[in-house]
């Protein structure tokens, strides 16, 4: 299960980029969760009526499910027929065969970012091959069959749906030892090479930098009262270092200079936590 969550975290990331691209517009999605439950249990979570989508696994047996909520489903259509996405889609209703035609160019990226994603496990080919708006209508497993479903947070604009999928577990169980090399792989890469990698993408990243005298603290009623010409007194000795924080964190100890005509800060000591 914690493959499968990796691996739909990269979907996530991939599916966000792809769709931003696609539909012109700023995407989010975050995997939400991952479980395993009954085929009927599973159907029974989803939104009625909804957009379904019956999916072949070449080249194994059995059919995964794909559905996307109607509050993503008009909101999609609206901006593919050349609306916006900012103001947010209350529809709720079936749609027709021509809103699906529509829909195929989003399925279609979908399910390209979602073979990539099991790629490095098993060269997994997902196909269209029906339909549905209601989930009860849609028998292409046995109720009681276990399904792997995952479930995946989509923001665009001012809308926001679930998009969830539900892969046979028996499908997963038959690639168990894929999903293990994989595991083992992934926990053998870090090498300096990997390091140096990721330092240079973190490298990039801004942080705020504050720095801060701790002082006493003071009550709402008080700081609300004060005057002109009232004195604070923060009791703190001029010789003591000013705490600098990183994101809100201490990190470090120092003083407040002049450098060049500008403020800066002088880091005297490496705060250790305790």
């Amino acid at each position: 299960m914690r493959a499968i969550h990796l691996l739909h975290e990269n979907f996530a990331r991939s599916l966000a980029s792809s769709l931003s691209a696609y539909l012109r517009a700023y995407v989010a999605v975050n995997l939400v969760s991952v479980e395993q439950l009954s085929f009927t249990e599973f159907t029974q979570c989803l939104p009625s009526p909804s957009c379904l989508v019956s999916l072949g696994l070449r080249p194994y047996e059995g059919k995964a499910l794909l559905e996307l909520n109607p509050g993503l489903v008009f909101p999609i259509i609206e901006m593919l027929l050349g609306g916006g996405s900012r103001s947010a889609l209350k529809i709720n209703r079936e749609i027709t065969e021509i809103e699906q035609s529509v829909l195929d160019g989003m399925f279609r990226i979908t399910l390209q970012d979602l073979k990539a994603a099991w790629h490095p496990v098993t060269p997994l080919e997902f196909t269209i091959e029906a339909q549905e708006t209601e989930p009860q209508v849609l028998r292409i497993l046995a109720p009681n069959e276990a399904v792997v479903a995952v479930s995946l947070e989509v923001r665009i604009g001012e809308n926001l749906g679930m998009m969830n999928i539900g892969i046979p577990s028996i499908v997963v169980k038959m690639l168990r030892n894929r999903f293990d090399q994989q595991w083992s792989i992934r926990k053998s890469e870090s090498t300096e090479k990997e390091q140096a990698r990721v330092l240079s993408l973190a490298g990039q990243a801004q942080m705020l930098l504050d720095g801060r005298l701790d002082g006493p603290t003071l009550r709402v009623e008080d700081l609300m009262n004060i005057k002109d010409d009232d004195v604070l007194t923060f009791d703190y000795p001029v010789g003591r270092l000013v705490h600098l924080t990183v994101n809100g964190k201490l990190k470090y100890r120092g003083r407040v200079v002049t450098t060049g005509g500008k403020r800066a800060f002088e880091i005297e000591e490496v705060h250790k936590a305790g």
